[in-house]
């Protein structure tokens, strides 16, 4: 099954996405926990749900809708995820992924991906945004690479490097807005993928925060080392949802919920909104 979603069910589903779509899009976005009704601002847009196309994963967590959405966005063709997938609802690497193919065959160029992210930074605020610089694979480092197994020489060589996983010319123009619109609460950073469901224990933030991550979640990077093999410029955004207990003396737990609550507040559509300003240049 990892090898099929690796290739052989890519052009299929791709060639079903063209068929039933007039849209031909440039620009993917991943729209993390909570955050698909960024997805609200495409024009023009033909919908889908992941049950009706063929091959597609079929997202279960709360927050995730489960859509694929066609559109334009300021004149830019773009598609849209309400919902991605993840390793820890019993996906394989290749399969949380399999998107990512998708998007390259339809001729998209540019994957921008989104997440609700616990923050380990000691500077960073609920409600805050990062904008990634970096990550750090856990996952990947620990075996679990969407890249093991044959490789496709269609999207990409067998060793892709990952120095410049995000596009360096991106970021920057998205911290240039950020400092046009005033914004103070938009970082840079380094975000860590782990692979959850359970929230972090008091010594594991410890540890992540002592290999310079500032943020941590349970997706993205490999969405992005697919992405990077594909050929794809990446810009990546995590929403701060909350705060990782690094001290055995705070009180309060995380829970999903709360996650939801903060993502759904800071991604509201509306004319000062942060992440649809930085979005929308691109």
């Amino acid at each position: 099954m990892q090898n099929r979603y690796q290739g052989k069910f890519t052009p299929t589903t791709a060639d079903w996405l063209l068929t039933h779509t007039r849209h031909r899009p440039k620009v993917a976005i991943i729209c993390g926990s909570g955050l698909g009704v960024l997805a609200d601002a495409l024009q023009h847009s033909d919908s889908f749900k992941y049950s009706d196309i063929p091959n597609f994963p079929q997202s279960t967590v709360q927050g995730h809708a489960g859509q694929l959405v066609f559109g334009e966005l300021r004149g830019t063709a773009c598609v849209c995820m309400k919902g991605r997938f993840h390793m820890y609802e019993g996906h394989q690497p290749a399969k949380v992924t399999f998107p990512i193919r998708v998007f390259k065959l339809l001729g998209v160029k540019i994957l921008i991906v989104t997440n609700a992210a616990g923050s380990l930074a000691d500077d960073y605020k609920t409600g805050d945004v990062m904008i990634i610089k970096d990550h750090i694979n856990l996952l990947g480092l620990a075996g679990q690479n969407p890249l093991i197994g044959p490789n496709i020489e269609q999207f990409g060589p067998r060793f892709p490097p990952m120095t410049s996983a995000y596009d360096k010319d991106l970021c920057k123009l998205a911290m240039d807005i950020c400092k046009r619109l005033g914004y103070t609460c938009v970082h840079k950073g380094i975000y860590c993928m782990v692979s959850g469901p359970n929230f972090e224990t008091v010594a594991e933030a410890r540890f992540l925060h002592s290999l310079g991550a500032d943020a941590v979640g349970m997706s993205t990077a490999a969405e992005v080392v697919v992405a990077k093999h594909c050929g794809l410029r990446v810009f990546g955004l995590s929403l701060i949802t909350n705060q990782v207990k690094k001290d055995y003396s705070e009180k309060g737990s995380v829970n999903h919920d709360d996650v939801l609550g903060v993502s759904k507040m800071r991604a509201e559509i509306r004319s000062d909104s942060r992440l649809k300003s930085i979005i929308l240049p691109f």
